[in-house]
């Protein structure tokens, strides 16, 4: 197993008011050139939005774009029709493809909106756009890791065209856990959410992340009220 942590505060990102935003990857004004993607995992921006506002409507293509809220909620419309509010709870996919615009706003004047978007690499070009969300309060589990996006149209959480997986945590008292590689030669992008993680003998706190590749399982001790979430996709792509 190879692996490589980053701290929360070697992120990239700005505050303009409006919007403070963390970013995992080189992303807008941010740019290493050491972090440009991670396999087929290309943006991990950790947003929060003041009430009311947000992203105008915008384009894309060709990217998966995965939008996970933490609190509050975000509006969301799109050229294809779709009009929808994203809340903490719930899981947003929309397949870009040939080309869609949309936009992203604090659905709620009164509080801010705080919410991970997810970007990865598809492996169908071109695709017809296509959006997908769901709420996951059902199948969420205590004190364990879930699925909430997989490859498989018929698996549980939202799908993707690309062999990635997500899986979230949410941990009310200790644990040690074990994390088995859905296909081989994928790597994980792993961030404590929440809380406290050890791993390899390091200690992982809020919004810190770890790179992991070349293994088929590994296991961490995570601590009590922690949340974690794990974006496992392939390194050749």
């Amino acid at each position: 197993m190879d692996y490589q942590i980053f701290k929360s505060d070697t992120r990239g990102g700005a505050n303009h008011g409006w919007l403070n935003t963390r970013h995992s990857y080189s992303f807008s004004n941010y740019y290493d050139a050491n972090r440009i993607h991670f396999g087929a995992l290309r943006v991990v921006n950790d947003d929060i939005i003041t009430g009311g506002v947000g992203f105008g409507k915008h384009p894309h293509d060709n990217m998966e774009i995965i939008t996970i809220p933490t609190k509050g909620g975000i509006s969301h419309e799109d050229s294809m029709g779709n009009g929808s509010i994203i809340e903490s709870g719930d899981v947003q996919m929309m397949s870009a493809g040939t080309g869609v615009f949309h936009s992203e706003m604090n659905a709620y004047e009164n509080q801010e909106g705080h919410f991970f978007q997810i970007w990865i690499i598809p492996n169908k070009q071109n695709v017809e756009p296509r959006y997908q969300q769901i709420s996951v309060r059902e199948v969420a589990k205590e004190n364990e890791l879930y699925q909430v996006l997989s490859p498989n149209p018929d698996d549980q959480g939202v799908w993707v065209y690309q062999d990635a997986w997500i899986f979230l945590g949410n941990y009310s008292e200790d644990k040690l856990e074990t994390y088995k590689v859905q296909k081989e030669g994928n790597g994980v992008f792993f961030m404590v959410v929440e809380g406290e993680v050890e791993f390899e003998g390091n200690k992982l706190d809020r919004r810190d992340v770890i790179e992991i590749t070349n293994a088929n399982e590994f296991s961490f001790k995570v601590s009590k009220n922690s949340r974690l979430m794990l974006i496992e996709v392939p390194m050749n792509f």
